[in-house]
């Protein structure tokens, strides 16, 4: 469903037809409605509420007031939390979509003086992220859209109305990419599409595999050489304050499709390892979030990308790559290759941009969704203030994540008797916590750092409160938050 949204003044509802949203309090009163019905409809309203429980769904209260208008009921808590007036919107988006609708019309000075000012602005924030979808390949494409008129006497704020619209074509722009096919979007288009956000205010710089071989980034390019595609490092830079401090670094896996290499994957749902370069997408919608809403901070993106193939030319099991921190690794899995990738991307960002903290995204372990299937990201970090600034935007936007232990006693299951490290632990158990340990070793200067495992929630066979089926988004909203409450 594709939402057109337009603010309008207040004037008579009485000449608009299709759905009509006013907001109530829980206990459903409807005497502030007298201002906008007519003594009739606001009569005829008062005795359809009596039988509200045969006209409840999804949360809302619909009745056809008369054939040309349908009065939609939105209750609201006392205080309501932002993320609980985004689910409303959401919920409407869905009930109307149910529905067929082609026009709604939310008088919005109905919404409780208890909420903030900028509820409104929420509450269409929740619309328009539930109003994605994906048909860029389908023949017949999604033809309904729906017009959203917001009529308010309050004067329209550019400003949070921005701010949000920003967000949503961030969330979005991850949504494409994650959806992508392994056909299309393959490392060569990934990197070509990132060099377009240039136009954004983006600094956008492309390493390609001949500048990363010479860099010594052998455990990334390693992990691409089964591939007739190229391997790519890109960085992407916005600079939102004017003086020279430190950037915050956000650092995404790329593996645009992961057959395993060598260490083949079974069939069975290997279609979905297209969203393998979830990570990346994250950090890449969270940039374009940050330069489209003019974000007063200093930050970096960056992303390795690969395609992980069993060519004639693939890294076998056995073998042993130097990386970019000069630590060797023996690739006993090839299917364990995200790591591979974030470890030289790791080192990498530390060593060029000095940042003050680095979060680092990826679909890395089958075991984190064992441990928490797709409620919570798992969070592993070095730093506890750091993980505490994570976690608390994550239960405000209910992005959720949730901390596990590292120990210098899980690096013995990562060592190796050939070379520093081996990149899986094949003793069984703590499999999630061994791959963020092994991150950890490519943390070379004590830069504080948190590494999220989003394999249980960058894709859902089901709907959530805010998304459809399919590419979630998760992390946009998430870091954008952490920003906006601790370095803006």
């Amino acid at each position: 469903m594709i939402i057109k949204d337009s603010f309008s003044k207040f004037t008579n509802i009485s000449k608009f037809s299709g759905c009509i949203a006013f907001f109530t309090n829980e206990k459903l009163e409807i005497t502030h409605l007298k201002k906008y019905l007519n003594f009739s409809d606001h009569k005829n309203l008062t005795v359809l509420l009596k039988n509200k429980s045969k006209n409840k769904k999804k949360g809302l209260l619909s009745f056809d007031l008369n054939p040309n208008q349908k009065i939609i009921l939105i209750p609201l808590k006392k205080n309501q939390k932002s993320n609980e007036t985004e689910k409303l919107g959401a919920k409407l988006t869905d009930f109307l979509k149910s529905e067929g609708a082609e026009v709604t019309h939310i008088v919005s000075d109905t919404i409780s003086v208890n909420l903030k000012p900028d509820a409104i602005y929420e509450f269409l924030h929740g619309m328009r992220l539930k109003s994605y979808s994906f048909d860029r390949y389908k023949s017949k494409k999604e033809s309904n859209s729906l017009k959203v008129n917001i009529i308010s006497s309050k004067k329209f704020n550019k400003k949070i109305y921005d701010k949000f619209k920003a967000i949503e074509l961030g969330v979005n722009y991850t949504k494409d990419l994650v959806s992508e096919p392994g056909n299309i979007l393959h490392p060569d288009e990934y990197a070509k599409r990132l060099t377009q956000l240039k136009k954004i205010g983006l600094k956008v710089s492309v390493y390609n595999e001949k500048q990363l071989k010479k860099m010594g980034c052998n455990a990334l390019v390693g992990v691409g050489q089964g591939s007739i595609r190229g391997s790519y490092l890109v960085t992407l830079e916005w600079r939102g304050k004017k003086s020279n401090s430190k950037p915050l670094a956000f650092v995404g896996k790329g593996v645009c499709f992961d057959t395993g290499g060598i260490s083949l994957k079974p069939a069975r749902f290997m279609e979905d390892m297209t969203y393998d370069m979830a990570g990346s997408a994250v950090v890449v919608g969270l940039m374009k979030n940050l330069a489209l809403r003019k974000s007063k901070v200093n930050a970096v993106g960056v992303v390795g990308l690969v395609e992980n193939m069993p060519g004639g030319n693939a890294q076998r099991p056995g073998d042993i790559v130097k990386s970019y921190s000069g630590k060797t690794i023996e690739v006993l899995n090839t299917d364990a290759e995200g790591r591979l990738v974030l470890a030289d991307a790791i080192t990498f960002t530390e060593k060029k941009f000095k940042p003050s903290l680095i979060v680092d995204l990826a679909t890395l372990t089958g075991a984190i969704v064992v441990a928490l299937g797709s409620e919570y990201a798992g969070l592993f970090s070095n730093n506890d203030n750091l993980s505490k600034q994570i976690h608390e935007a994550g239960e405000k936007v209910e992005e959720k994540a949730w901390r596990l232990p590292l120990h210098s006693n899980y690096d013995k299951l990562m060592n190796s008797k050939n070379a520093d490290m081996q990149n899986i632990n094949y003793v069984g158990g703590a499999g999630s916590t061994t791959a963020a340990q092994f991150l950890q070793r490519f943390i070379l200067n004590k830069t504080p750092w948190a590494h999220l495992d989003i394999a249980g929630m960058a894709f859902s066979k089901y709907a959530g409160a805010l998304n459809s089926s399919g590419a979630t988004g998760y992390g946009v909203r998430l870091l954008n938050k952490f920003i906006e409450d601790n370095y803006e």
